[in-house]
């Protein structure tokens, strides 16, 4: 399969671009930095002819343009999407407490961004053999398990969740699968050393999901990294 993923350099990120190509698969890998030691480009040099590097902010929709124009010249179509950036800020404030700048921000992160990938992704998804879309969702956006704190994550997260749906509909037609997936509690950057679980059995899941090994039985598709049904 050939996988454009975003947020591709670091976190679950760099997880699933090493199991992506562990498993054979081409990667597109979408990031904000590229310097000769990241992760990304010494994968890029343990897989030459399997890893594309592309300078994409999710944020900044001329880059998402001009990825998509250059990954159609490198590759012609794509089998599947992940969009994995995100960000979670103002953890543990308090909403008498939250700077709106930094709310705005993960809003065009965490809901903006993927809608944008998509936006300029579609047509070379449309072109793939097996297509799988995936937005990496969290628990945080279940309404039915909300709690108070972590604002503007939990907010966005079920935005992200509603266009998971709304893109379901959307593309119901093209044998496309959407998913929003819950990769856990991971003991990442932004998941912490206090997280239960760990990046790599996350990126396994979400790629058996990509790959159809995981049949994920959800009327409106959002699940764990188990294929499990998560309540919206």
């Amino acid at each position: 399969m050939k996988i454009i993923l975003t947020g591709a350099n670091r976190g679950l990120g760099i997880h699933l671009v090493k199991t992506a190509l562990e498993r054979g698969h081409t990667v597109l890998a979408g990031v904000r930095t590229i310097q000769e030691d990241s992760p990304i480009n010494l994968l890029k040099k343990q897989y030459p002819d399997k890893v594309y590097t592309y300078f994409l902010d999710v944020t900044n929709e001329e880059s998402v343009a001009t990825a998509a124009k250059l990954a159609a010249e490198d590759v012609g179509s794509i089998d599947g999407i992940i969009n994995n950036a995100g960000v979670l800020t103002e953890r543990g404030k308090i909403i008498e407490e939250l700077d709106f700048e930094n709310v705005k921000f993960t809003m065009d992160v965490n809901v903006l961004g993927p809608m944008r990938v998509m936006k300029h992704f579609l047509p070379l998804l449309y072109k793939g053999k097996k297509k799988t879309i995936i937005n990496i969702s969290s628990e945080a956006g279940s309404i039915h398990n909300a709690y108070g704190g972590d604002f503007p994550y939990g907010i966005s997260k079920a935005a992200l969740n509603m266009f998971s749906v709304q893109l379901s509909r959307y593309v119901k037609e093209k044998d496309i699968a959407v998913h929003a997936v819950h990769p856990g509690w991971i003991k990442t950057d932004m998941g912490g050393e206090n997280a239960t679980g760990y990046p790599e059995e996350s990126a396994n899941g979400i790629l058996d999901i990509l790959e159809g090994k995981i049949e994920a039985k959800s009327e409106l598709g959002f699940i764990d990294f188990k294929g499990q049904e998560m309540k919206i």
